[in-house]
């Protein structure tokens, strides 16, 4: 019972750093790029994303034995667009600001490379409680990420933080290129760099890691992956 609740505390926090879809697995970052110049914009579209993501994850789950192989991806992307479909109706009827300031990018949530693959590579073939776990840690990685972002140019581009004055003009000038596409990719490669800096992994230590450091591990027919070239 112990080993299966930690194998989906795993499931879930796979998602916030070791595979962050933003930061470790460059997934999104288009929508991720488009709408952090301000942090409030970044919450609307991770939570709306989150939400695909858990309720998309979880139809496709129930129905994974139902969609033929030859059909699937369609029928993937069907179920996504009509999850799409409602949150974005209930964001133009309850937060038209953020709607207004997510613009295309909210609908584009139908063909988000994160949402998507999570139903392919995880839902497709996993029961129902894993994938809504696996889709909540992608989905709160993908808004920590953006949220971060968002944070960082909004302060430093106009010293705001999700609208209010925190560093006024009289002691601060804001540095206008941190809202703009320029400041978005200087912002999203340090924190790239920071994440894999958080994972820990190292170039030592992929040497140490079985068959990373083996000259003959590209002629070793017997490895997968974890196994030890040496024991194969």
């Amino acid at each position: 019972m112990k080993k299966g609740n930690k194998n989906l505390g795993r499931e879930f926090t796979k998602g916030i750093i070791k595979e962050n879809p933003v930061l470790c697995l460059l997934l999104g970052t288009c929508p991720t790029l488009a709408v952090t110049t301000a942090a409030v914009n970044a919450i609307g579209m991770g939570v709306a994303a989150t939400i695909v993501l858990v309720l998309s994850n979880v139809v496709i789950s129930l129905l994974r034995k139902v969609i033929p192989d030859t059909v699937r991806i369609p029928a993937y992307i069907t179920v996504i667009a009509g999850f799409v479909s409602i949150v974005q109706m209930l964001v133009k009827a309850y937060a038209p600001s953020i709607d207004e300031s997510l613009g295309i990018y909210l609908p584009l949530i139908v063909v988000n490379c994160i949402i998507l693959g999570r139903a392919e590579m995880y839902a497709s073939k996993n029961s129902v409680l894993p994938s809504a776990l696996d889709g909540l840690g992608m989905g709160v990685g993908f808004t920590a990420a953006m949220l971060l972002m968002g944070m960082i140019r909004e302060l430093l581009g106009a010293g705001t933080l999700f609208g209010v004055t925190v560093l006024p003009e009289s002691i601060f000038t804001p540095i206008t290129i941190m809202i703009l596409p320029a400041g978005g990719f200087f912002v999203f490669g340090l924190l790239v760099a920071l994440a894999q800096k958080l994972r820990r992994i190292t170039p030592k230590e992929k040497e140490q890691s079985g068959c990373g450091g083996c000259p003959l591990a590209g002629k070793c027919s017997a490895v997968k992956g974890k196994e030890d070239c040496g024991n194969a």
